[in-house]
């Protein structure tokens, strides 16, 4: 499957890194390859994460990474990366809104 990250995503993405950068260059590093390399697998194995809770949909699944959520969208023919989060923080609705 093809996968797709989204603007948002990829926004998310850049934030924790260049937050963890500030204490440590490497571990941000290591944690955005950390994250890349887990949504790779995806493509084998799309429904390898877990469903998300809040969204409560069967499409929407969640892989936790170190302390980050990677939310996604499992579609026909690809997964959409929808966002990345803290562990602790909750979604905003309209991430996990209908397409």
């Amino acid at each position: 499957m093809r996968i797709i990250w989204s603007p948002l995503s990829i926004e998310r993405v850049t934030e924790i890194a260049k937050h963890i950068r500030r204490d440590d260059p490497a571990i941000a590093q290591l944690v955005v390859d950390t994250i890349f390399e887990s949504v790779e697998k995806l493509s084998e194995f799309p429904e390898s994460g877990a469903m998300n809770p809040e969204a409560n949909r069967k499409d929407i699944r969640q892989l936790v990474v170190k302390n980050h959520r990677i939310i996604y969208r499992v579609e026909s023919e690809s997964i959409l990366i929808l966002t990345v989060r803290h562990s602790r923080q909750l979604l905003e609705g309209d991430v996990i809104a209908e397409k």
